[in-house]
């Protein structure tokens, strides 16, 4: 039977922005260190993908160290067919008994069709995370795929998606902002899930919305952004590396007076 990470309350190593970044054995040692820390206590899902080799390497290093799932980042670069995409990912989940999470995103992206025979040949293929936002599409995979696979909802700020992703089923995403600002990022989630309207509301215009402003002023700060938040809160886990960019001092300004705001 294949284990099933719950992914709320999960830790990944790592996702985008990071995994892309980390040598080999920066890799290795990264998700070696959070199973050693976390101890059971909660599933660790690694990255893996760039290629079909490379994901099959970093998806057995991260089986010798110890980490519960995989999420399967996109291949690098060149767009792909939907046949060489289910190929892509059938090969990588096939070398590991690790469960696998698709991550659909970039220049991976399923459509429907694809996403079911993926399903139907993988038996460890568990989920399924959107990083696209596009809410038909992800409707026809859920309502295609079914309960098959646990649907997670990964944008950036996914929390701005997250009435969208409820209204079709995606009762699950993965939060960015829970780096920095955890007990407003649980108190929006369960406030969504109990149909808590108004705070939804007040919480989407009093830090989601220009959040997500701050975010657009410049590419790849859905990621930059988080690890000046963790900075700011005193955890810090260093820069960004190129060709991300950290965000400019005003603009930790800003997200610093944010932070206060729902503190």
């Amino acid at each position: 039977m294949v284990h099933r990470p719950r992914y709320l309350g999960s830790i990944r190593c790592w996702g985008t922005g990071e995994f892309f970044n980390l040598s080999f054995d920066e890799f290795r040692r990264v998700v070696k260190a959070a199973v050693e820390v976390v101890d059971g206590k909660l599933p660790v899902i690694a990255s893996a993908g760039l290629s079909v080799e490379t994901g099959k390497a970093f998806a057995k290093a991260a089986e010798e160290a110890g980490a519960d799932g995989i999420l399967l980042m996109p291949p690098y670069l060149t767009e792909c067919p939907q046949d060489g995409l289910v190929k892509y990912a059938k090969q990588i989940c096939d070398s590991t008994s690790l469960a696998m999470i698709y991550y659909n995103r970039g220049n991976g992206i399923l459509n429907a069709e694809s996403a079911q025979k993926l399903a139907d040949q993988c038996s460890n293929l568990v989920g399924l995370k959107d990083g696209k936002g596009d809410i038909q599409l992800l409707n026809k995979i859920v309502k295609t795929v079914g309960d098959r696979l646990v649907y997670v909802g990964g944008v950036p700020t996914a929390e701005i998606f997250a009435e969208a992703y409820l209204s079709i089923g995606v009762n699950t995403y993965s939060s960015a902002v829970f780096n920095f600002v955890p007990d407003m990022a649980v108190k929006f989630y369960n406030a969504l899930r109990s149909g808590d309207s108004a705070t939804v509301k007040q919480i989407t215009n009093d830090f989601f919305i220009p959040f997500v402003d701050l975010r657009d002023h410049k590419a790849g700060y859905a990621v930059s952004l988080i690890k000046a938040g963790a900075a700011i809160i005193g955890r810090p886990a260093g820069d960004v590396r190129a060709p991300l960019e950290m965000p400019k001092r005003e603009e930790q300004q800003m997200l610093e007076a944010l932070i206060d705001k729902v503190k």
